[in-house]
């Protein structure tokens, strides 16, 4: 009696484990998940002068490797080089400079920039990258750690550009942070070589934007506002 009993119960439990291991096979067939395709990355870039930058990729976001040094809009149009400290001053359109009116300067540092030249409708950041909102820039220091420690991340190492001695500077994002300086709202020119400015495209108030400052002494990225008159650096993020 029980020997009949096993023989009828088996097969039942043959059917069982069978199904089991089909329904099996087929949850790890479907289990993996694709992954994200991720951002190419472009090596080099030409903007509208035949100026050729890098390109460094930083989390989700590529980054050119230099500040900007274009002296034309998209379309071509020049974008006013204004010398004069008082021309400067009361300046309501798009302008640039070079540092203390120096050209060797902007070979390394880049052009520096009032922030009318970023909203002016020809745009001044070549095809395909933008100036940075301030969410951008938020993204970019959040990703290397916050603004306590972001700034040794993004400078250069050494003293060839910073004031010496540059201390705790890695580099560590490619990012390649010079400190270009700035020229004030009233036209003069300050900071070489120990602070670096960029513009956000964000207004924080009417008359003035959001920027980014590095100082050579420092691992604190430092957030403020600055009048739109003033100049300051631009690094290009890809659209």
């Amino acid at each position: 009696m029980k020997i009949k009993k096993i023989g009828w119960i088996f097969p039942l439990l043959i059917t069982g484990f069978l199904i089991i291991s089909i329904a099996g096979c087929k949850k790890d067939e479907t289990s993996p998940e694709p992954k994200p395709e991720p951002i190419p990355l472009v090596q080099k870039f030409t903007d509208i002068d035949g100026n050729v930058y890098d390109t460094v990729h930083i989390g989700t976001q590529i980054w050119l490797k230099q500040n900007l040094k274009v002296t034309r809009y998209r379309n071509g149009d020049t974008i006013l080089n204004v010398r004069d400290n008082t021309e400067w001053q009361y300046k309501i359109t798009g302008a640039c400079c070079d540092y203390n009116n120096n050209a060797t300067y902007s070979s390394t540092y880049g052009k520096i920039y009032n922030f009318y030249a970023i909203i002016d409708s020809r745009n001044i950041a070549p095809y395909g990258w933008h100036v940075p909102s301030d969410a951008e820039w938020m993204t970019l220091i959040n990703y290397l750690g916050g603004d306590n420690i972001a700034a040794d991340k993004l400078k250069e190492t050494g003293s060839a550009h910073w004031t010496a001695p540059n201390t705790g500077a890695s580099n560590e994002s490619g990012f390649t942070a010079l400190p270009g300086g700035n020229r004030n709202y009233n036209g003069g020119f300050a900071d070489i070589e120990n602070f670096g400015y960029w513009w956000s495209a964000t207004l924080r108030y009417s008359y003035s934007a959001w920027f980014q400052g590095i100082y050579c002494g420092s691992a604190t990225v430092h957030r403020d506002a600055y009048p739109m008159s003033g100049g300051l650096s631009i690094r290009c993020i890809k659209d």
